[in-house]
């Protein structure tokens, strides 16, 4: 499913960081959603970026995301900074791979710079259910600290803690202290850059079990990606058909060229759209969309980055 909506409104909030106000184009009412959901916008041909959805659950006249302008953009964060209020833009329904536990006695929120998108949403979710919360937000400075006003008004300041410019010494020392008594009940909700999140991660294995522990990624992990990278075969369950799978391409690449097209989006195992059912064989998963017990169970996989352990792999296609 795909919508046509508006670009209603810009807005700086940090230093390379705009939101967007996305209205329907047609002026209809947009599909609900849940916190923690994210949207595919689709850019250009070949060009289609997921962005966390940061208002708040229950306004079906408005969609709000932010992005921030990197540097080494693959054209994602670039082609959204090139926006004019009054365009237009094709997009996905919402999805949801980061939802909150409803029955969490207590949701930590932990954000680093831009990852703090889907927790907004989540911080003013749970602040209109009355849920025992809060938020711990870092930045490198005030000036980097996207949506501050927001967080700092009055129901959201209370729950949140802002931290600026600690190095990862100190922001190790930090996390232990707020990370090492677990309340009963409580989840853990992780998203940001690769590195704080794998620091935060570490810190959190110590006293918080995986199934309480909830990760947002942006982008793949790079040491699986760089991998060894093995040639093998793919078949089809349907019509028996097998094509061989170099190192150098993926297997949706391969499956494309041999007309079979399987939806792909971001194409770094981040975001689930090509996940397929495994039927025979071993992959060797290289995303971060599947939780360690979903990877265990070799029933599905990523194909736009996973490969094979084994020398053939039967797809449910």
């Amino acid at each position: 499913m795909t919508l046509t909506v508006r670009v209603a409104g810009i807005r700086e909030e940090a230093v390379d960081i705009r939101s967007f106000e996305l209205v329907s184009a047609d002026g209809t009412a947009l599909p609900a959603y849940t916190a923690g959901s994210h949207l595919d916008v689709h850019l250009k041909p070949g060009l289609t970026r997921q962005y966390s959805l940061c208002s708040a659950p229950g306004d079906s006249a408005r969609y709000v995301i932010a992005v921030k302008r990197e540097a080494n953009s693959r054209g994602g964060s670039a082609a959204m900074h090139a926006l004019k209020v009054g365009d237009t833009l094709t997009i996905g329904a919402p999805r949801n791979n980061f939802a909150l536990f409803k029955a969490a006695s207590h949701h930590l929120l932990i954000a680093g710079g831009i990852g703090v998108t889907p927790l907004l949403s989540m911080a003013q979710e749970l602040h209109g259910a009355g849920a025992s919360f809060e938020l711990q937000y870092f930045t490198r400075s005030i000036e980097h600290t996207a949506f501050h006003e927001r967080l700092s008004a009055p129901g959201l300041r209370e729950k949140v803690s802002f931290h600026y410019a600690l190095d990862a010494d100190r922001v190790r020392a930090y996390l232990r202290r707020v990370l090492w008594e677990r309340k009963p009940d409580a989840h853990l909700y992780l998203c940001g850059p690769r590195p704080f999140m794998d620091l935060v991660e570490t810190v959190a294995a110590a006293t918080w079990p995986p199934d309480a522990v909830h990760l947002e990624y942006f982008t793949a992990d790079p040491a699986s990606l760089s991998g060894p990278r093995e040639s093998f075969e793919v078949k089809v369950a349907s019509t028996g058909a097998t094509f061989a799978v170099p190192a150098e391409k993926s297997i949706a690449q391969v499956l494309a060229e041999n007309g079979i097209e399987v939806p792909v989006s971001c194409e770094q195992g981040v975001c689930g759209t090509c996940l397929t059912g495994v039927i025979e064989g071993d992959p060797d998963h290289r995303d971060v969309f599947l939780t360690d017990d979903e990877k265990r169970r070799c029933d599905r996989m990523l194909l736009c980055v996973s490969r094979a352990r084994s020398a053939r792999l039967t797809l449910d296609l």
